[in-house]
């Protein structure tokens, strides 16, 4: 016994000392500058970001802040890191990315990556009350489904996302619906990726403060029928941004076989006081577009980022009394909300302006929120959770 006590004895102290000689690789190992935090989110809400770049010359971190702060923020150089601290931050989801010399990278320690057409930057959630809006929380889901249809207008099938709310898929009602349009560039998966509307659904539901409703997310450029990686990989891009949304094509899409495909396959209550259309800056355009045409569609319109079209192309394709005949026959149809958000950052401000100029001088009732935000994703977020509350009420 006094041998197996000593032996015991023994080994404890070999693996004791074992430890503190190694104790200094594992300290040294922790200082490591491959060992750091990339984005530190302090109390104060400020965010310290953090990246290795040992031989740059200059790093910049490119963010998505308040219009209060620069796009571009330079960063210190301390040994091979590079550091800078932006804020406080006010609540809410920011994209950054860094720009390296003179090459933009991802923030190689962040694993959250969100997509807007061709901008592919990383994402950083700063707490609070929009944060909590954003976020995934304990609540009951709805599901988001990859839908394929068939469109005789654009003779091709095209793609799109429907959620449907939290017991959908247990209850026989029928529910309302609002029809979300993405911007130049972008396609059907923006307003998940970037917009995070099924999780802003999901809270504003849980809390009473949001009509259970179905949200269809079409992607809005007729030349191209899904997101890049669910389309062919030999399909030709026929043209991406303005030009193509601006056709006309998507709006008459939208109507002819959008609508009749959601409503033929979903619960929906299949009338205008229960159909709602939005859409941000060239989505602001075309629902301008399909609800001027149709007035009888839609009870509920949001346009955001966007404002009168004669500011575009020089005016050219803008006929201002055909335009104000349009908005007489809406004024008609009694829309319950139409709601128009932008902010004094935005450059299509001015835009905005004249539209409210045209529609006061005809006595066309509107609501305006007007934020300090540019045209960016931190305005068609906090846009989207102040309209949706409003529907269907």
């Amino acid at each position: 016994m006094r041998n197996c006590r000593r032996f015991l004895s023994d080994k404890m102290s070999a693996r004791f000392s074992m430890f503190i000689f190694l104790l200094p690789v594992f300290v040294q190992a922790q200082m490591q500058p491959g060992l750091y935090v990339s984005k530190e989110v302090q109390p104060d809400n400020s965010v310290i970001f953090r990246v290795k770049a040992p031989d740059a010359k200059s790093v910049k971190v490119f963010g998505t802040w308040p219009a209060s702060l620069p796009y571009a923020i330079p960063m210190e150089k301390k040994d091979s890191l590079f550091e800078a601290k932006v804020g406080p931050l006010p609540s809410g989801m920011y994209e950054y990315r860094f720009l390296i010399d003179s090459m933009f990278t991802l923030d190689p320690k962040n694993s959250e990556v969100t997509r807007d057409g061709p901008i592919i930057e990383n994402r950083l959630m700063v707490p609070g009350p929009l944060a909590d809006l954003l976020d995934v929380k304990s609540v009951p889901h709805g599901r988001v489904t990859s839908v394929w249809y068939p469109s005789s207008v654009l003779g091709e099938d095209r793609r799109m996302y429907i959620y449907t709310p939290p017991g959908y898929d247990q209850d026989k009602k029928k529910y309302p619906v609002l029809y979300l349009l993405h911007g130049a560039s972008g396609d059907e998966d923006g307003w998940l990726n970037r917009g995070r509307v099924n999780y802003v659904l999901d809270n504003l539901i849980a809390s009473g403060k949001a009509t259970p409703m179905i949200v269809v997310i079409t992607n809005g450029n007729p030349n191209t029928p899904a997101a890049p990686l669910d389309r062919s990989f030999t399909f030709q891009n026929a043209g991406q941004g303005i030009g193509p949304m601006a056709s006309g094509k998507f709006e008459e899409s939208l109507v002819g076989d959008v609508i009749p495909f959601v409503e033929k396959n979903y619960r929906v209550i299949a009338d205008a006081d229960h159909r709602a259309i939005a859409g941000y800056s060239m989505g602001g355009y075309q629902t301008q577009n399909i609800t001027n045409a149709n007035p009888d569609k839609f009870k509920y319109i949001g346009v955001m980022s966007m404002g009168l079209f004669s500011s575009f192309q020089g005016g050219k394709n803008y006929d201002k009394d055909v335009h104000v005949k349009q908005l007489e026959a809406l004024k008609k149809n009694n829309l319950k909300v139409y709601w128009i958000g932008i902010g004094k950052e935005d450059f299509l401000f001015q835009t905005a302006v004249k539209l409210r100029e045209l529609y006061d001088s005809i006595g066309f009732k509107y609501t305006y929120f007007e934020s300090q935000g540019r045209h960016d994703w931190n305005s068609w977020r906090l846009y989207l959770t102040e309209f949706v509350p409003m529907l269907f009420r």
